[in-house]
């Protein structure tokens, strides 16, 4: 089984509108859907926005469905000026840049218990996601994906962000799940499709063009399941 996570609907329902034979469970107050997708068994979850809503449904979806590999999709802002919307970032590595124990001696981002900064994700996953957006046509960077509990609207805390963790995008879930996966030996992808660029300071891009970046991430997650067929 292979789970994905969205923190929004709309990261969610097309995949789950193209499922077979589904059947939703609640728990934790959050809605799994599983079934068949692709001829995959899948399951899928909705988590909310933000890094403690994104790790309590990774570990229930963990502990409730033991599914082999977690991809959270959905989109995210570039922190890159060649990355624009409708561009893919996939993570090689994911990163909490608001964890911050530094007064301790620690180097930012350093996630104590887990003994690293940037966490892993997997290489198998990470390289069919990059080729799914490439077969679709899309320009794709492989790289770190930042994740902290903030939206990040300004070019200043977009280019800190870039320059502290070498990071290619942010958002509010991945890392948070990367790091349950990675705690667990579950591994994991990320695959953003970008809906505001980094010269956009105001959030308006994001509005415009969530949803339609939303849905390139869904061609992209649906494309890999062709592959397990």
């Amino acid at each position: 089984m292979i789970g994905i996570i969205g923190a929004m609907d709309i990261e969610i329902d097309g995949l789950k509108a193209k499922m077979i034979d589904a059947v939703t469970r609640t728990i934790s107050g959050m809605e799994f859907t599983s079934g068949l997708l692709c001829g995959v068994r899948l399951v899928t979850a909705v988590c909310g926005i933000g890094k403690v809503f994104a790790a309590m449904c990774a570990q229930t979806m963990i502990m409730a469905y033991g599914p082999e590999l977690i991809i959270n999709t959905g989109v995210a802002g570039a922190l890159r000026p060649e990355l624009h919307v409708g561009d893919v970032a996939v993570a090689s590595y994911a990163v909490e840049h608001d964890m911050d124990t530094t007064a301790l001696g620690d180097e930012p981002g350093f996630i104590n218990g887990l003994g690293v900064v940037r966490i892993p994700a997997g290489r198998k996953i990470s390289d069919e996601l990059r080729s799914a957006a490439a077969a679709l046509g899309l320009n794709c960077i492989v790289g770190t994906v930042a994740s902290g509990d903030s939206f990040v609207s300004t070019v200043e805390t977009k280019t800190a962000i870039a320059e502290k963790f070498g990071a290619v995008a942010c958002e509010m879930e991945g890392a948070a799940i990367g790091h349950v996966c990675f705690a667990n030996g579950v591994p994991f992808g990320i695959v953003r499709a970008i809906s505001d660029s980094l010269t956009d300071g105001s959030g308006m891009e994001y509005e415009q063009f969530k949803t339609l970046a939303a849905d390139i991430s869904n061609r992209i997650v649906t494309a890999v399941l062709l592959n397990y067929c």
